[in-house]
């Protein structure tokens, strides 16, 4: 990623610490060096979430940003326990969702009694009562994980037919809708390379949305991504993406006119006559490819689903887990072992099929 939108980013961020208390701003940067920005700006949504439920249920300030540290030292584990189930009932938040938040303020009062330090060399608090806050127990064997993606991801001829779906039949199937027709002419070799690009790689949407025109290879087929924990490699990519991505290369800067300083692929179509290009964001893939998954009749498709049918395609395809640990940026082979479990009913139809 650019330092232009990291500089965004961190923007969002600085600009979401100026509506929190100081302690909080104070821990965010404390991470910059060792959390990437995204992460950042999710802690900061949870603290808001957080802060803006004690003043709502009166239990400090009525500005979030004036809430004191000593509000923190004298919550009990029943009210913590109250607010993980507004965010399970009120909010609607699944349990890997509540854990994630949980962690973010895990972290944060973890920070206030055993890091921070006062001028007399004293910790922000005493008593830390996230200590006593567990987890939601999550017990999912690589089986029940597979078996609760197998419904959401493409397969086979399905690949081809999405691909399709994107490049000329949504058109079609919206042929009466003239303003959605334009639209999807204007933008549909852009949304092709898009799909394309994450079924013939793998990739994540933080790094997809990143990708700047220098980070292509086409020769070696290749693109140079920025993995977690900012590791930087070279993911492969398939015939067909290359053949996609070439297709929109050809018509991005004519149609989408870009600033010459402006290298990113991925550029939001313009608003307005005077709109501006500017990099499309993970939110903007993430909602294009909600429309089309809608569009195709498999709603339950989204960013990271492709990348789960990428994943389980190239499995089944060469049965190579290394490679597609490397491949896919985790960093523990048990994650990537996911696949082999999600391939076992067409591994068995193969071998059945050895007798025909």
């Amino acid at each position: 990623m650019d330092k232009h939108t990291k500089l965004h980013y961190m923007k969002r961020v600085d600009d979401k610490c100026a509506e929190l208390p100081w302690y909080v701003t104070e821990y965010i940067d404390s991470r910059k060096r060792k959390l990437s920005h995204t992460t950042l700006l999710n802690y900061c949504h949870d603290y808001l979430i957080f802060f803006d439920w004690l003043v709502a249920e009166k239990l400090a300030a009525d500005d979030r940003k004036d809430i004191k540290l000593n509000v923190l030292e004298s919550l009990t584990v029943r009210e913590i326990e109250n607010f993980l189930s507004f965010l399970e009932y009120q909010l609607g938040n699944n349990k890997y969702t509540i854990n994630r938040k949980l962690s973010a303020l895990k972290s944060l009062f973890d920070y206030l009694q055993n890091k921070a330090e006062t001028s007399d060399l004293k910790p922000y608090i005493q008593r830390n009562v996230m200590a006593k806050i567990d987890f939601n127990s999550i017990k999912e064997s690589q089986e029940t994980v597979a078996n609760r993606i197998e419904g959401k991801i493409l397969r086979e001829d399905d690949f081809e037919k999405f691909r399709q779906f994107v490049a000329h039949d949504f058109g079609e199937l919206n042929k009466s809708n003239k303003r959605m027709v334009r639209f999807h002419e204007f933008n549909r070799e852009r949304d092709t390379a898009i799909v394309s690009l994450i079924l013939g790689s793998g990739l994540r949407l933080s790094e997809v949305a990143g990708i700047n025109i220098e980070d292509l290879d086409m020769n070696k087929g290749q693109v140079r991504v920025l993995r977690k924990g900012n590791k930087e490699q070279y993911v492969y990519f398939s015939q067909q993406a290359l053949l996609d991505l070439e297709s929109y290369l050809k018509i991005r800067e004519t149609r989408y006119v870009p600033e010459k300083s402006e290298n990113y692929l991925f550029i939001a179509a313009p608003i307005g006559r005077k709109g501006k290009s500017r990099r499309l964001t993970p939110r903007s893939i993430e909602k294009l490819i909600e429309k089309y998954a809608a569009a195709f009749g498999k709603p339950a498709l989204t960013v990271h689903s492709l990348r789960h049918s990428f994943a389980t395609r190239y499995h089944l395809e060469n049965n190579d887990v290394p490679r597609l640990k490397n491949q896919l940026g985790h960093s523990s082979i048990q994650t990537t072992m996911i696949y082999t479990h999600l391939t076992d009913e067409e591994m068995r139809k193969a071998v059945n099929n050895m007798d025909k």
